[in-house]
């Protein structure tokens, strides 16, 4: 089931493309070519479809967490990380994008740029890195963070969710796409506004245009719902209010 979300991905920006081809440019490690393929017949993925934003990830015979921030009013950083991952094709080849969001500052607090859809190239390092970047620390039995991502296999790996629970999370899912509409629209940003736009040939530029996307996204974009600041603006103001308040 980890492969579902980006299969669907793949399906809506490749109507057509056959299910030989998008099984050869996943390359997944945990399926054969014609179970792959009987796998997306029976999800009805095997032909033009219309848009469906109805489900993204099934994860019939794995744990799913409960939706933790459903009617959650966000009022401050490192309340909920939110996430996602994506593909980006570049000269036939398919890599995979993995994105931290915090919920309430938008900005991008881990990442990963992988030619694998494995756990352990997508959602760990990138959570390994957001770990690093708010310098947090491991909790005995203390949970407060939530982390919120769909029902990707990633995200509810053993030594992902055995990370979270470390550093005093509450893993979260949800069951409709539009649950977790802030780590899928960073996606569309990402690949849409800055990746598109540059001349990449190979995987080493690719890492290298992520970098870049991300540190423009975090440090000069713009958010209306931030006041037009970005996210790494308001965070700045956030921490000196609340130093002054101190």
């Amino acid at each position: 089931m980890q492969l579902l979300s980006i299969i669907q991905e793949i399906r809506n920006d490749h109507p057509t493309m056959g299910l030989r081809d998008i099984y050869h440019k996943i390359k997944p490690a945990c399926i054969g070519r014609d179970k792959f393929e009987a796998f997306c017949k029976e999800e009805n993925l095997g032909s033009k479809r219309k848009k469906n934003y109805i489900r993204t990830t099934d994860s019939r015979g794995f744990i799913r967490y409960e939706n933790h921030i459903k009617d959650l009013e966000l009022d401050h950083i490192d309340q909920v990380w939110v996430s996602d991952i994506s593909y980006y094709s570049l000269n036939g080849k398919f890599y995979y994008l993995c994105f931290i969001l915090d919920a309430y500052s938008r900005r991008i607090i881990g990442y990963c740029v992988s030619k694998r859809l494995l756990t352990e190239k997508t959602t760990l390092p990138a959570i390994k890195m957001a770990i690093k970047t708010r310098k947090r620390k491991k909790l005995k039995g203390q949970f407060g963070l939530i982390f919120h991502s769909d029902g990707g296999g990633q995200y509810h790996d053993h030594d992902f969710v055995k990370l979270t629970r470390e550093y005093g999370m509450i893993n979260s899912m949800c069951e409709y796409a539009w649950e977790n509409g802030k780590a899928e629209r960073i996606n569309g940003v990402i690949k849409n506004n800055y990746l598109k736009h540059r001349k990449m040939v190979n995987w080493e530029q690719l890492c290298k245009e992520v970098d870049r996307a991300v540190s423009l996204y975090n440090n000069e974009k713009p958010h209306i719902g931030l006041n037009r600041k970005s996210p790494v603006e308001f965070e700045n103001e956030l921490l000196y209010l609340m130093s002054k308040q101190s």
